[in-house]
């Protein structure tokens, strides 16, 4: 890392964290952009399913079990 990318990550380590993870969605951002429609369907479903929670039409499952599942799936 240059001398000046050291300084910044310097910096930005005294920002408190959820700063921090702003300028990381930003700094992603700049090097993958993404499709405004795919951003907003994505958060249209995420809202559709919190409403499903919250009004008891959808359960929960632990990300443990979502996560030992993937990894069950992927082994094979």
């Amino acid at each position: 890392m240059t001398a000046l990318a050291e300084k910044i990550y310097d910096e930005a380590l005294d920002l408190p964290s959820d700063e921090r993870l702003g300028l990381i969605d930003k700094l992603l951002e700049s090097i993958y952009p993404t499709v405004r429609s795919i951003q907003d369907a994505w958060i249209a479903e995420a809202e559709k399913r919190l409403t499903e929670y919250k009004a008891g039409n959808a359960t929960a499952i632990p990300g443990e079990e979502v996560f030992s599942k993937i990894h069950t799936r992927l082994s094979k």
